[in-house]
C-alpha cells in the first residue's frame, strides 16, 4: 500500500507535464554541447541555474570537483537523492545518453520540489561528473554526500527495458616491467627485454581468459613499449582493465593478475611494478523494493520493465559505489532497438531523437513518483533498508584510494 496519496501523485503528474518542454530543452542543450570528464563546466552551470531558480539551496564544487554539485530543498530526513550525470564520450558526444539522465534527474527534482509539503523531508539533486572515466560518484560517496540519504534514484537510457542494472565491478591496473637496456646486436646478452616480458604477460592472460567465470574480464593495452628499435627496452608498461560480477570477485581477479605479473617477471629476469590506476567501481546492488515501485509507476506510461536477461552484463558504473551505501535504483529504459548499442554514433543520435522525448517525460514522472514514495512511505523505506543491509552484510565499502601501489 502506497504511503503517498493519489492526490500528491496527480500533482506530480501535472508538475512534470508543465515542465516537459523545458526539460527536453535541457536535454537537447546538453546533447548539442558535449563536455568530458571533470570538464563539464557549461553543463553544471546550466543545471545548477535551473535548480537555483526553482529555489534549491545549491552548493557547487563539492567533493573537490569543480563540476560536481548538490541542490537541496526541504529539511531533514527522510532524504531522497536524484542523481544527474552529464559527461559525454570523447569523439562520440552523448553516446551514453547522459544528457537524458541529467534532464530526468533535474525534472524529477523540480517536480518533487513543486509538491513537497513542509515537514515531509528533503529532496537532494546530486550532480556527478565523470561517470565515463574518473568516478565522480565514487568521490562523492567517499566525501559523505550520501551519508544522510535514504535512497538514491536514477535511470539510464539503453536498448533494453530492464528494471535493474546488471553492472559489474571494475578497476584498472598499471603494470610495468623493468629490465636492462643494451644494443640488440652489439651486446644482446647484456640486455633484459622489458617489452618481451610485457608481451608474455599478455600471452598468459590470453590463456587465462577462457577459464574465467561468467562476467570476469581482463583487457589490456600497451602504454609504453620502448623508445627505439636499436635499444633493448629497459621498461615497458601496460594498462589492464578488470571486471567481475562482484567487488569481492574483482579483488580475487586482481590478485590473479598480480600473480601472473610476478610469475612473468621471475621467468624473464625482470622486476615488475603493479599499481591501481584511478578509482574502483563497485558492483551495483539493486533495491528491489524501490526498482519495483519505479517499474510500477513507469508502467502507467505504457513502458513495461522486465528483469535483465540472464548472463548479460552491461558494463560498470560508479553508481555501484552509491548502491553499497544506500538503497539505489538504476533501471534501463530503451531509446533504440535491441540490435543497437550505446557508445556508438547511432546511440548518440538516439539520445536526441523523437523516440527519446516521450521516454524522458515518462521516466521523469516515474522518478518523481518514486521519490515521493520514499519520502512518504515509511514501510517502503524500511523494506529497502532491510534488504540493503542483508545484501551488503559483511562487505563494507572500501575506500578506493586506500590501496597502495604493489611493488614486488
Amino acid at each position: 500500500m502506497y504511503g503517498t496519496s493519489d492526490g500528491l501523485h496527480d500533482r506530480v503528474h501535472e508538475a512534470v507535464a508543465e515542465r516537459a518542454g523545458a526539460i527536453w530543452q535541457v536535454a537537447s542543450a546538453l546533447h548539442a554541447d558535449p563536455e568530458y570528464a571533470f570538464a563539464e563546466e557549461r553543463a553544471a552551470t546550466l543545471l545548477t541555474g535551473e535548480l537555483r531558480r526553482a529555489g534549491f539551496d545549491v552548493r557547487q564544487g563539492v567533493a573537490g570537483m569543480s563540476t560536481a554539485f548538490t541542490a537541496r530543498h526541504g529539511e531533514g530526513r527522510p532524504t531522497v537523492a536524484l542523481l544527474l550525470e552529464y559527461d559525454a564520450l570523447p569523439g562520440l558526444g552523448h553516446a551514453c545518453g547522459h544528457n537524458l539522465i541529467a534532464a530526468a534527474g533535474l525534472g524529477a527534482a523540480l517536480a518533487v520540489r513543486a509538491v513537497l509539503e513542509p515537514g515531509a523531508g528533503s529532496v537532494l539533486a546530486v550532480g556527478s561528473p565523470a561517470e565515463e572515466g574518473g568516478g565522480g560518484k565514487v568521490l562523492e560517496a567517499e566525501a559523505g554526500i550520501f551519508d544522510d540519504v535514504d535512497a538514491a534514484l536514477m535511470f539510464h537510457p539503453g536498448v533494453y527495458d530492464w528494471a535493474r542494472a546488471p553492472l559489474t565491478a571494475q578497476e584498472q591496473y598499471r603494470i610495468g616491467f623493468h629490465g636492462r637496456a643494451a644494443h640488440p646486436t652489439g651486446n644482446p646478452t647484456e640486455g633484459v627485454d622489458a617489452l618481451a616480458a610485457l608481451v608474455q604477460l599478455f600471452n598468459v592472460l590470453a590463456s587465462l581468459g577462457p577459464r574465467l567465470p561468467e562476467a570476469y574480464h581482463v583487457q589490456g593495452i600497451v602504454t609504453h613499449g620502448g623508445t627505439a628499435t636499436n635499444i633493448v627496452p629497459p621498461y615497458a608498461e601496460g594498462l589492464f582493465g578488470l571486471r567481475a560480477a562482484t567487488t569481492g570477485a574483482l579483488d580475487d581477479l586482481a590478485a590473479r593478475l598480480r600473480a601472473c605479473a610476478a610469475g612473468v617477471a621471475l621467468a624473464t629476469g625482470t622486476s615488475e611494478s603493479v599499481e591501481r590506476a584511478g578509482v574502483r567501481y563497485e558492483h551495483f546492488v539493486d533495491s528491489g523494493a524501490l526498482s519495483g515501485r519505479f517499474a510500477a509507476h513507469l508502467n502507467r506510461s505504457g513502458i513495461t520493465l522486465t528483469p535483465p536477461a540472464p548472463g548479460v552484463y552491461l558494463g560498470s558504473s560508479d553508481i555501484g559505489n552509491v548502491s553499497t551505501r544506500v538503497p539505489a535504483i538504476h533501471p534501463f529504459v530503451a531509446i533504440m532497438d535491441e540490435d543497437g548499442s550505446d557508445h556508438t554514433p547511432e546511440f548518440a543520435a538516439a539520445a536526441a531523437s523523437e523516440r527519446a522525448r516521450p521516454v524522458l517525460r515518462a521516466v521523469t514522472e516515474a522518478l518523481a513518483r518514486t521519490a515521493l514514495d520514499v519520502l512518504h512511505d515509511a514501510e517502503l523505506r524500511d523494506a529497502a533498508w532491510t534488504a540493503h543491509r542483508a545484501a551488503t552484510a559483511g562487505s563494507p565499502p572500501a575506500d578506493p584510494r586506500d590501496v597502495p601501489a604493489v611493488r614486488v
